[in-house]
C-alpha cells in the first residue's frame, strides 16, 4: 500500500512539473515575451499576442481527438507527443524570419497545448486511477498553480541573457530534456483492463437525454469560466488603472491572485473529497462572483476582491477536472473531457478580443459589468448542474 502511494506521488509530481512547463511556455509566454518580440522585429503587438489565440484554437480543434487517444491508449503517448510538439513549436518561433512563420509556430504549440495542458493531464489521471482520481487531480492543480510563478521570472531571465529567440529555444530544450523524460520514465502505461473491451465499449454511444443536459451545462460552465479567466488575465492591469490604481499598485494587486489560488486549492485538498465535486464548483463560482462584483461596484477593496476571485478561480481548476468524473464515471471520462475542452478553449481564444471591444466601446465600467454578468451566469449554470446529475455520482460506472 505504501509503495502504491509512493508510485502515485511520483506520477503526480512528474505531471506537476510537466504542467508547469507546459503552461509556462505556452499560455503564460506572451506576457513576458510579446513586448520584446514586437520591439525586436517590428511585428504588430496585436499579432504577436494573437499567436496565443491561434494556438488555443488549434488546441480546441485537437482536443476531442486527444480525448479519444487517451481513452484508447492512455495518457503517456499523448503527453510525450505534447512535449515534442511544444519543443518543435518553440524552435519554429525562435528561428522565425517573419510573422507568418512565427504564427505557424504557434499552431504547432497549440497542438502541444491540446495534448499537454490540464484537460489531457486530468484525463490521464482518470485513465490511470478511475473513480479514485479526484485526489490526484486536486494535487496536480496545486502544482499547476506555480506555472506563472516559476516561468514568468524564468522567461524574463532568459530574455535578459539570451534574448527572446534564445528563450524560445531554451524552452524547447527543457521540453526535450525534462518534460519528455518525465513522461516516458514516470507516467505508467494505461491499465490493461481499461484498454480491453470494458475501456473501449462506450466510444461512439450517445449520451442519454439527462446525461446530455449535464454535458451541455458543463460545457457552458467551461465556456463562461474560460472567458472570465482569460479576460481577467489579459485585461486586469488595464481595468485597475482605469479606476485610478497606479501601475505598480495594480501589478501588486494582481500578484495576490496566485497565492489565493494555491491557498484555496490547499483547503480543498484538506477536505479529502468529503463533499461532492459540484460543491467545489458552486463555491468556486460564488467566490468569483463576489470578487468581480466588488470590482464592478467600485468598492475600495481591490485586494479583497482579487483574493476572492483568485480563490474561486483556484478551486474552479479542480472542479473542471473532478465534476465530469463524478457526473459521467471513469470509463467515459477521457473522451468526454476531450470533447468538453473544445468550447472552453475557443472561448479563451476569443476572450481577449471580446474584452478589447468592451473596453474600446463601453469603457472600463462596461468591461467590469461584462465580467460580473458572465460570472453570475456561470453560478446559475453551476446550480443548474445539481438538478441535471446523472446517476453515476462519483464515477462508479456507466450509470
Amino acid at each position: 500500500m505504501r509503495s502504491e502511494a509512493r508510485g502515485r506521488l511520483a506520477v503526480i509530481s512528474a505531471l506537476g512539473v510537466v504542467e508547469i512547463l507546459a503552461w509556462g511556455s505556452s499560455f503564460y509566454l506572451p506576457a513576458v515575451l510579446a513586448g520584446p518580440i514586437a520591439a525586436d522585429t517590428g511585428w504588430p503587438l496585436a499579432w504577436v499576442v494573437g499567436g496565443l489565440s491561434i494556438g488555443l484554437l488549434a488546441a480546441a480543434i485537437a482536443s476531442p481527438r486527444v480525448g479519444i487517444a487517451i481513452h484508447r491508449h492512455g495518457g503517456r503517448p499523448v503527453l510525450a507527443s505534447a512535449a515534442l510538439l511544444l519543443a518543435a513549436g518553440h524552435v519554429v518561433i525562435g528561428l522565425a524570419p517573419n510573422l507568418p512563420v512565427f504564427l505557424s509556430g504557434w499552431l504547432v504549440i497549440g497542438l502541444g497545448m491540446g495534448c499537454g495542458l490540464y484537460d489531457p493531464a486530468f484525463a490521464t489521471l482518470g485513465r490511470l486511477y478511475g473513480a479514485e482520481a479526484r485526489p490526484a487531480i486536486t494535487t496536480l492543480t496545486l502544482w499547476g498553480g506555480f506555472a506563472s510563478t516559476v516561468c514568468w521570472p524564468l522567461s524574463a531571465f532568459l530574455v535578459d541573457h539570451v534574448g527572446w529567440r534564445g528563450a524560445c529555444l531554451a524552452y524547447a530544450g527543457l521540453h526535450l530534456a525534462v518534460t519528455l523524460p518525465l513522461v516516458l520514465g514516470l507516467i505508467p502505461p494505461a491499465p490493461m483492463a481499461a484498454s480491453g473491451a470494458e475501456g473501449t465499449r462506450w466510444h461512439g454511444e450517445p449520451l442519454t437525454p439527462r446525461e446530455r443536459r449535464a454535458f451541455l451545462l458543463m460545457a457552458a460552465v467551461l465556456v463562461l469560466g474560460g472567458t472570465v479567466m482569460t479576460l481577467v488575465s489579459v485585461h486586469l492591469i488595464t481595468l485597475l488603472q482605469a479606476r485610478g490604481v497606479a501601475l505598480a499598485a495594480a501589478v501588486s494587486y494582481g500578484a495576490l491572485i496566485g497565492p489565493a489560488q494555491v491557498g484555496a486549492r490547499i483547503v480543498e485538498m484538506a477536505n479529502k473529497g468529503r463533499h461532492h465535486p459540484l460543491w467545489t464548483l458552486t463555491v468556486a463560482m460564488t467566490l468569483v462572483v463576489l470578487g468581480l462584483a466588488i470590482l464592478a461596484a467600485g468598492v475600495p477593496a481591490v485586494g479583497l476582491a482579487l483574493i476572492l476571485y483568485g480563490a474561486g478561480n483556484g478551486i474552479y481548476s479542480i472542479a473542471r477536472g473532478t465534476v465530469p468524473l463524478a457526473l459521467f464515471g471513469p470509463v467515459r471520462y477521457p473522451e468526454l473531457v476531450g470533447r468538453l475542452a473544445r468550447p472552453g478553449l475557443i472561448a479563451q481564444a476569443v476572450a481577449p478580443s471580446l474584452g478589447a471591444v468592451a473596453l474600446t466601446y463601453g469603457g472600463a465600467d462596461a468591461a467590469y459589468g461584462l465580467l460580473a454578468a458572465l460570472a453570475l451566469a456561470n453560478l446559475v449554470l453551476a446550480i443548474a448542474l445539481w438538478g441535471a446529475r446523472p446517476d453515476v455520482d462519483g464515477g462508479g460506472g456507466l450509470g
